[in-house]
């Protein structure tokens, strides 16, 4: 939880819930932050489980991995998430 539970990790996540697989640059666009940051985020995210990669030449794109925490984590997040 406290991996998830910082607030940019956070709104990855929710943009994560919402498109299902996405770049790291289209993330980085939706939520006004630098790729590096973003890429930096999903990889901490990935090291616990959350999520999964798929590279295709420079493009790295992230989905959300199949570990019942995952779908657990969507029902808290978006059940309590701020509009």
């Amino acid at each position: 939880m406290k991996t998830v539970g910082e607030e940019s990790r956070l709104k990855i996540l929710c943009t994560l819930f919402e498109h299902k697989k996405i770049c790291v640059s289209d993330i980085a666009s939706s939520l006004g932050m630098s790729v590096a940051i973003v890429s930096h985020h999903l990889q901490v995210l990935e090291k616990k489980g959350v999520l999964t990669h798929t590279r295709k030449g420079k493009t790295v794109c992230y989905d959300l991995s199949n570990e019942p925490i995952v779908k657990d984590l969507k029902k808290f997040i978006c059940k309590y998430k701020q509009p």
